[in-house]
């Protein structure tokens, strides 16, 4: 039976022939993108474990340690990780991706802070690393080909004052990554991109099933058993599949370095970083073959029934409104999370985790019910021959008609959550406005209390062209007073940072002359400190704030000096909005990932309606030509198909953008107190775009109704 299965899905004549290259072209489209997701998850998670690398635990051992000290640092916005280390002895441990650990005055830069240093004044980045460089960083301690990183030599008293100084034994041990990373990372790619390919996958599978149900089933009614028919059937699904997949893996490997190159996550991958394990090698090799023999024997059911089956065919059972009991469950669960928030991280999830979940099971559960309310709505309204048959066709097997675009409601529903509390964070916590006070400061916190800061530093400061203001924050007799947790002369405020209280002479500020996420301004006023001017000159300095004019040239040069002047910092010195550039950078890369799960899943919804399409139309070329034997036109025939594909998905993209905002605002509410900010117009251009290319794919299969539905099809039918 296996050879005859073959036989047939080779030989058996120009139609099985074309459905074969059909499935195996789609599913080498589907596998391709399924092993290029899975390997987009391993070099994310490389990413990642590269990155903790950076942040060895200090660890004991028979080898000398090695002191290692990890530090952050700034320049045009991007982040420098710079990393100190000193040698205890000849076998101290040798960072990797560097062939010996530099000493005193010796450094290793990655390629790309390489091709910075000489592009730029040193007195803006050069001078911060001062000594012999010694070559570049490998690939194997980087995140990304972008990475900005230098491993520093020192001696092991200079480190060990570093902060955050350890010493350890061994490095480049891969620490164990955060669960809650790769659950973000599985849930959104996973949940995104998997659920369309498969669908994609499915529905490839599933081509001429009408068709082939009545070839069985005379194999039937001539003899042939049950279990006969099931492995013919599942033999032709699986032959298809197997070529395709093996298609897919050569379009991978094809397309893997441009692929890599691709910021997807705001950084490139490194080529090898796209990588299969052999789960993942396995699972798609033996999976998708085997989905497509199951999918194949699901199409054949009324035939394992009786040989009659096919001929027995009645309008399904439509469905009843309790499909969206989960998803209006789902919907209250986020409600009651406004009201109690648990404190810890474990218990948030237990509630939000669940939530989400039920409302994706709810759409994919009510989807149908949607269709046949929107089918129906559209017939009570229908004014033309071609939206009734389409409506009533589409209300007589919702089931159907929702099959092929499940995998876009998802996708759409996960990324438009993702994308909702994305922009909504950005907004919240983004960087300093460009040209705002906040956004020339340059601020260095002491990690160690200054007794002074010198005439001379603040004389080089002031000599940096664009530099406007240079003060020193002295820390305040009682920090946990209650106080702004920095005291200075009245006479020292720059007026850009605010006024001094009426008759005061030392006032509290913060120790970056403005408060937490608040702006500066030449309008705040600054409370009176209880100290006078005397006490104020004995008190530790924990701070210095430099006012630019905020361009990139002064605030740089500011960097350099200091640092060269206090090479101990912890955080370089920065400018308000650093970090949150940096976050809200990390953050539009997962908001990219998140666009580019939304064309990949509306471009497989494209391809799935459009087998679907193809399907329908061998599978009901007669009742089609009988059609236009009685009269009417082509054109009417192509606008039931278009409407029959067309109205389901705009209906579903439509539900699924509005409950992915609606699920996004209630968590935004009840985790962070923040209101939906509504995406930028370029989530809704990529949405429109991603839909009209849908309809686009959905039109090309068009000019095959024509070819297909002739008079001689009536005839020999």
């Amino acid at each position: 039976m296996i050879r005859f299965g073959l036989r047939l899905a080779v030989a058996g004549g120009r139609e099985a022939l074309t459905r074969l290259v059909v499935i195996a072209a789609a599913v080498a489209i589907g596998s391709g993108l399924l092993l290029t997701t899975l390997a987009g998850v391993n070099a994310v998670n490389a990413q990642l474990t590269r990155y903790a690398s950076m942040y060895p635990q200090a660890s004991a051992g028979d080898a000398d340690p090695l002191w290692w000290s990890t530090r952050q640092d700034y320049f045009h916005g991007k982040q420098i990780i710079r990393i100190d280390v000193a040698a205890t002895g000849s076998t101290s441990p040798t960072p990797v991706g560097i062939p010996t650990t530099p000493g005193p005055g010796e450094y290793y830069a990655s390629p790309a802070l390489r091709a910075l240093l000489p592009a730029h004044p040193a007195d803006q980045l050069g001078d911060r690393f001062p000594g012999n460089d010694l070559g570049a960083v490998g690939p194997a301690a980087l995140t990304s080909p972008d990475t900005l990183l230098v491993v520093v030599g020192g001696t092991p008293d200079e480190v060990a004052k570093l902060p955050h100084a350890r010493q350890v034994t061994s490095v480049g041990d891969a620490p164990a990554l955060p669960e809650t990373a790769v659950n973000l990372i599985l849930g959104v790619i996973a949940g995104g991109l998997l659920f369309p390919v498969l669908i994609f996958i499915g529905t490839a599978t599933r081509l001429s099933a009408a068709r082939r149900e009545q070839r069985f089933a005379a194999m039937r009614l001539v003899g042939a058993t049950p279990r006969q028919i099931a492995i013919v059937a599942a033999v032709e699904a699986t032959a298809a599949a197997i070529a395709g997949t093996a298609v897919g893996f050569g379009l991978f490997y094809a397309f893997r370095d441009p692929l890599a190159g691709i910021p997807f996550t705001g950084m490139p991958f490194f080529p090898g970083d796209m990588s299969l394990g052999v789960l993942d090698v396995l699972l798609v090799a033996l999976g998708v073959p085997a989905g497509a023999a199951v999918a194949a024997q699901i199409s054949l059911r009324r035939v394992r029934i009786s040989p009659l089956g096919v001929t027995r065919r009645v309008t399904p059972r439509a469905p009843r409104a309790y499909r969206l009991i989960p998803m209006l469950l789902g919907v209250a669960v986020l409600v009651f999370a406004l009201g109690y928030r648990p404190e810890s991280s474990d218990g948030q999830t237990a509630i939000f985790l669940p939530g989400l979940l039920l409302i994706m099971a709810g759409l994919v559960l009510a989807g149908p019910w949607l269709t046949m309310v929107g089918a129906r709505v559209l017939a009570r309204y229908a004014n033309r021959p071609a939206t009734l048959i389409a409506a009533r066709r589409l209300a007589d097997n919702p089931k159907a008609g929702f099959r092929a675009i499940s995998g876009i409601m998802l996708a759409l529903f996960v990324t438009s959550v993702a994308v909702g509390v994305i922009t909504t964070i950005i907004a919240n916590r983004g960087p300093a406005p460009i040209g705002s006070t906040d956004a020339g400061t340059v601020n260095t916190v002491f990690t160690e209390k200054a007794p002074s800061v010198p005439d001379t530093l603040f004389a080089e400061l002031h000599a940096i062209t664009g530099v406007r203001s240079a003060t020193a924050i002295r820390e305040a007799p009682d920090v946990n007073s209650g106080g702004e947790g920095g005291v200075i002369a009245c006479a020292d405020l720059p007026s850009a940072y605010g006024r001094c209280a009426q008759g005061a002479t030392v006032i509290e500020v913060p120790m970056g002359l403005s408060r937490w996420q608040e702006s500066a301004s030449s309008t705040t006023e600054w409370r009176a400190a209880s100290i006078t001017l005397d006490d104020l000159q004995r008190l530790p300095v924990i701070s210095i704030v430099v006012g630019t004019d905020g361009s990139a040239t002064a605030i740089e040069r500011t960097r350099t000096v200091l640092e060269v002047a206090y090479p101990t910092f912890w955080v370089g010195p920065n400018v308000p909005g650093d970090f949150e550039s940096d976050f809200a950078n990390t953050l539009r890369g997962w908001e990219q990932l998140a666009n580019v799960i939304i064309v990949a899943s509306l471009a497989l919804g494209g391809c799935s309606l459009a087998v679907s399409v193809i399907g329908g139309l061998t599978e009901r070329r007669r009742p089609f030509s009988l059609l236009r034997l009685s009269g009417a036109p082509v054109r009417v025939l192509r606008r039931v198909i278009a409407l029959e594909s067309a109205v389901p998905m705009l209906a579903v993209a439509a539900v699924a953008i509005g409950m992915g905002l609606l699920a996004a605002h209630l968590f935004l509410r009840a985790q962070m107190n923040y209101t939906l900010i509504a995406p930028e117009p370029r989530f809704y251009v990529i949405v429109v775009v991603g839909l009209a290319a849908c309809l686009g794919v959905i039109a090309s299969t068009l000019p095959l109704l024509e070819r297909i539905t002739g008079p001689e099809t009536a005839r020999s039918e």
